[in-house]
């Protein structure tokens, strides 16, 4: 593996560290008036999620962790698992729940998604912006509601509970934030 020093660091890097496979998610480069300069980082676990805040010193260096992306198919869902296929290769990977973290609440039969690799170890998903999504449960929509700011509860097909307008019926598709799981309009049929 390279070695990376703290001066190459970037948003996004994953690292190797003795304590397992950490992303960069903010670092400032700093400099007091007494004693070395050094570096300030939160690190994100990319196998269970736990953010950390660390510091390393100025010109430190360690491995760089290279992930690979790869365009993969969902399939569908087989029991606590996810089955998706290389759209390269149609080579079918099982992927567990764990590794997927979030994105499996915005999964459908036959999206595309972007699967991070770390060597054959699967460490994360990476799904477009915003995802068409249809509501498997709501109660009905009204003609005039249109009252600003109410909201109702939605079931999407995948289990996701979503806050959506008064006017939004239960057979709608609405388009769904991946980032922030929140409802932004109703898409086309």
């Amino acid at each position: 593996m390279a070695q990376i020093s703290t001066a190459d660091f970037k948003n996004g890097i994953t690292l190797a560290l003795d304590d397992g496979l950490f992303q960069i998610v903010d670092f400032q480069h700093v400099k007091p008036g007494k004693g070395g300069a050094f570096v300030r980082t939160t690190i994100r676990n990319v196998r269970n999620g736990a953010v950390l805040e660390r510091t390393f010193r100025s010109g430190e260096r360690m491995e760089r962790a290279f992930v690979e992306k790869r365009e993969m198919q969902y399939l569908y869902g087989d029991g606590d698992d996810y089955v998706f296929m290389d759209t390269n290769t149609y080579d079918q990977m099982n992927v567990s729940a764990k590794s997927l973290g979030d994105a499996k609440n915005y999964l459908v039969e036959s999206m595309t998604a972007a699967v991070q690799m770390y060597g054959d170890e699967i460490i994360g998903v990476e799904l477009a912006a915003a995802v068409d999504l249809p509501i498997a449960e709501t109660e009905p929509g009204v003609q005039g509601d249109r009252v600003s700011g109410a909201r109702k509860p939605a079931t999407l097909v995948t289990g996701l509970v979503v806050q959506v307008p008064l006017f939004v019926g239960p057979d709608d598709v609405i388009r769904v934030d991946t980032r922030t799981g929140e409802y932004i309009t109703r898409a086309n049929k």
